[in-house]
């Protein structure tokens, strides 16, 4: 009983992320996840009782960790005979001339406070991971059933947000102020990053599926049917959703999704993968030239296009490397750098590229975390593909993160718990080795002998 309890741990928090971490709007959401997540990185820490993590997994962790440090120490205090020569830092120090000031000393971080609130909001996605990796304190399927609880629960909220009567920006069923009303954003604010969470949902219906395997050919039937009308209702949550973000990753997302289903040797993966690659560049080309407006919340509507806000964004990046402005920033630095003559009272949040706000809020060693993680990625993504132990579960996993690490080159959904959650999941996954394979028929083949009479 004990174990069964343990193992509903991650899948319970995973539910949780999902539908209380939608938007940093939700304070007392946000911290209550940070609170429960706090405590299942404790009892992770707490050396008596669970194995030692696989290497893949101990490497993420050390990623992670120098993160964590990057973030200290932009916290720190600095003099300010350091402080003021450090790049993008002239205009600080000018403002504090101009008013007769005594200089002050300064952490690197030009929004300290941003900065601890992101230190707290990577509490969420390293609970679920060590809840995985280290306290096994879950079940693939039970995983599975947690996130797709999350979707359809938020389709059906999408629902009646969509079609409430009267004027929907009065809608009671939208949980946040700032949010894109007249889309169905579920538990977000952001109809995109409800995109995300439907389109992630699709490979681990497909492995679902193939879990399907028993000897008791009544449950194999029962689980298909489960996961056929989850699916059609996963369907109906991106016809609602109309972002362009759920039209443009879906097909890419399916596809790859596909390759599940087919044999590792078969030619056919191959065609698969190829026709994967085309929808997603499509899709990059089609969001990266997409205008911000349609979807955009009214804290976003200041400019036209996301290839104007990453000029700005570039502009300010060149200014401040290498040390970078501090985790949190990108909001006030944007400021300095737009074009006064089209300041209005809207204002422009996120890069829109996740990538290029972290190199502007974090400097060089963001950046060389950046590409150190991703080439973590890839390696654990090939791995997953590559050995036949990895099992459908891992692939699902290197489909579903895919999918968010190409949706943050034009938006930002890694900046919410939910998705970030749903994040961890997907790394904790590709570097789990428990569940048994599960393998499509045509990969297994008849062993050859020779029978000495």
């Amino acid at each position: 009983m004990a174990s069964r309890l343990r193992e509903a741990i991650a899948p319970i928090y995973l539910f949780l992320c999902l539908t209380l971490g939608g938007s940093a709007q939700g304070i007392w959401q946000n911290m209550i996840l940070q609170l429960v997540g706090l405590t299942i990185i404790l009892w992770a820490s707490w050396p008596a009782s669970f194995r030692n993590i696989a290497r893949p997994a101990r490497k993420l962790l050390v990623i992670a960790m120098l993160a964590i440090a990057l973030i200290a120490l932009q916290l720190v205090p600095l003099p300010a005979s350091v402080w003021t020569h450090l790049s993008g830092r002239a205009q600080i120090a000018g403002g504090y001339r101009i008013l007769g000031s005594e200089l002050p000393a300064l952490p690197l971080s030009l929004t300290p406070y941003r900065s601890l609130d992101s230190l707290f909001g990577l509490i969420p996605p390293l609970a679920l991971f060590v809840a995985i990796v280290r306290l096994q304190a879950y079940r693939f399927t039970w995983l599975t059933a947690a996130l797709l609880l999350g979707s359809i629960a938020g389709v059906v909220l999408g629902a009646l947000q969509v079609t409430g009567s009267g004027n929907v920006a009065d809608s009671h069923w939208y949980l946040y102020d700032v949010t894109n009303y007249g889309f169905a954003t579920g538990f977000f604010a952001n109809v995109n990053h409800m995109a995300d969470l439907l389109v992630c949902t699709l490979p681990f219906l497909a492995a679902m599926g193939l879990s399907a395997q028993r000897d008791d050919r009544q449950w194999n039937v029962a689980l298909r049917l489960a996961v056929v009308a989850c699916t059609l209702l996963i369907v109906v949550g991106i016809a609602l959703n109309r972002s362009l973000a759920v039209y443009g990753l879906a097909p890419a997302v399916l596809a790859a999704s596909a390759a599940l289903w087919v044999p590792r040797r078969g030619p056919w993966r191959r065609w698969i993968g190829i026709v994967t690659i085309l929808f997603g560049v499509v899709a990059i080309g089609a969001l990266v030239t997409s205008s911000v407006e349609r979807n955009a919340l009214a804290a976003d509507a200041s400019v036209q296009s996301r290839q104007e806000m990453l000029w700005t964004s570039a502009k300010a990046l060149r200014d401040f490397l290498p040390w970078g402005s501090g985790l949190g920033s990108f909001e006030n630095v944007y400021h300095l750098y737009e074009d006064p003559l089209l300041v209005n009272g809207t204002y422009v949040s996120h890069a829109h590229n996740d990538y290029v706000e972290l190199a502007l809020e974090t400097g060089v060693p963001g950046i060389l975390l950046m590409i150190t993680f991703l080439g973590w990625w890839i390696r654990a993504a090939w791995r997953a593909w590559r050995y036949v132990d990895a099992g459908v579960f891992a692939r699902a996993a290197s489909i579903a993160s895919a999918a968010i690490l190409v949706h943050s080159l034009v938006d930002f959904p890694l900046r919410t718990a939910a998705i970030s959650a749903l994040f961890a999941m997907c790394l904790a996954l590709l570097v789990e080795r428990r569940a048994p394979t599960v393998q499509v028929r045509s990969d297994l083949r008849p062993a050859r002998h020779i029978v000495v009479g």
